[in-house]
C-alpha cells in the first residue's frame, strides 16, 4: 500500500493509557493529535473529560476504555463505565469483551453483555461507536472466530484484537485477516504491539480500517522521512 503520512494519521488511535499518566501528560497526548492530525485519542476514563474540552474545537476523537484490560467486570459495570464515559464527552468506546465467556463459548453471556454496552453506545446522538476488544493473541482459531462471529451478529462497530497489555502479545496479520473473514459487517482495529510504519501500512492493507498505537508519531515520522521500516 502507498499511504502519506497525512492519509496514515487518519487511522491512527494516538494511545495513552499508562496508570501514571497526569493531566500534563493527556494535555500533551492531545496537542500531538491536533498537530499531526490522528484519528482519537485513546485514554483512560479519568480523562476523557480533559480530553474532550482540548479537543472540542478539533476534529480528533475522544476515545475511551472500558474495562481495561481484562474484559472480567460483570456487565452492569461495563455498562455504567460506557455511560460514564460517553457523558463526560467520549466520542468512541474501546470495550474488553469477556475472555472467559469466549473461552467456554457462552454466547448468552457474551451477546448480552455486547448488546447491553451497544445500547449504551446506540442511545447517543449521534451513536457513539463500540469497539469490542478480543485479545486475539491469548486465543486459538476456534476461539477468536466465535468471539468474532458472536461481535457480528451484534453488529458491534469494530472489532479489535489486542488491550497491547496481555503477555501473549498484541495485534498480527494472520488475525485481523481472520477477524475480516469472520466478522465482515464490522470494522477492525488492529492495536497491540504496532511500532512502526511498515507493520502499520502491513495491517491496514490486511483490512483493519483502525490503528492503535503509542508510537504514532514515529510511525508518521517514518513515513515522512521514506524510512519504512
Amino acid at each position: 500500500m502507498e499511504i502519506t503520512a497525512e492519509k496514515m494519521a487518519a487511522h491512527i488511535d494516538h494511545t495513552l493509557l499508562k496508570a501514571t499518566a497526569t493531566s500534563n501528560d493527556i494535555k500533551q497526548l492531545c496537542a500531538e493529535a491536533k498537530e499531526y492530525g490522528f484519528c482519537a485519542v485513546s485514554i483512560n476514563n479519568r480523562w476523557v473529560s480533559l480530553a474532550a474540552d482540548i479537543l472540542a474545537d478539533s476534529r480528533v476523537r475522544v476515545g475511551a476504555v472500558v474495562s481495561l484490560p481484562l474484559g472480567g467486570d460483570t456487565t452492569e459495570v461495563k455498562v455504567a463505565s460506557a455511560k460514564r464515559a460517553v457523558m463526560d464527552g467520549a466520542d468512541e468506546v474501546d470495550m474488553v469483551a469477556d475472555l472467559a465467556a469466549i473461552i467456554e463459548s457462552d454466547e448468552k453471556y457474551l451477546r448480552k453483555q455486547l448488546i447491553a454496552v451497544l445500547e449504551v453506545c446506540r442511545a447517543m446522538k449521534p451513536a457513539v461507536p463500540l469497539k469490542v476488544i478480543i485479545e486475539s493473541a491469548a486465543l486459538t482459531r476456534e476461539q477468536k472466530i466465535f468471539a468474532c462471529q458472536v461481535a457480528d451478529r451484534c453488529r458491534v462497530d469494530f472489532v479489535k484484537t489486542s488491550t497491547g497489555m496481555n503477555p501473549a502479545g498484541g495485534a498480527t496479520i494472520e488475525d485481523v485477516q481472520l477477524m475480516k473473514e469472520y466478522a465482515p459487517n464490522c470494522k477492525i482495529k488492529a492495536a497491540g504491539g504496532i511500532r512502526t510504519a511498515k507493520q502499520a501500512i502491513a495491517l491496514l492493507d490486511a483490512g483493519a480500517e483502525r490503528i492503535g498505537t503509542s508510537s504514532s508519531i514515529q510511525i508518521i515520522e517514518q513515513l515522512k522521512s521514506g524510512q519504512i521500516q
